[in-house]
């Protein structure tokens, strides 16, 4: 929740400060634009961030089960005839 509201709050004063300097229109506009970018770009940032941690967090959850089931089957005391 702390992350959106910080989110939220810094957005909104970048759009206030934009909307509040003395520039034309085009400057102002450009200026809108790379705001933009920053946020897309931030989300789009996260979201491979998350996308990368699932994976990792499933593969190593795979890996721990095959493990436990060798470490299931597996008997110390069992007498290979050979």
């Amino acid at each position: 929740m702390q992350a959106a509201i910080s989110f939220a709050i810094s957005l909104v004063a970048m759009s206030f400060g934009i909307a509040k300097l003395p520039l034309g229109p085009w400057e102002r506009g450009f200026l809108a634009l790379g705001l933009i970018f920053v946020v897309t770009s931030s989300f789009t940032l996260a979201k491979c961030v998350r996308d990368r941690q699932e994976v990792t967090e499933v593969s190593s959850r795979v890996d721990k089960a095959r493990l436990d089931k060798l470490l299931a089957e597996h008997d110390p005391f069992e007498t290979k005839n050979l």
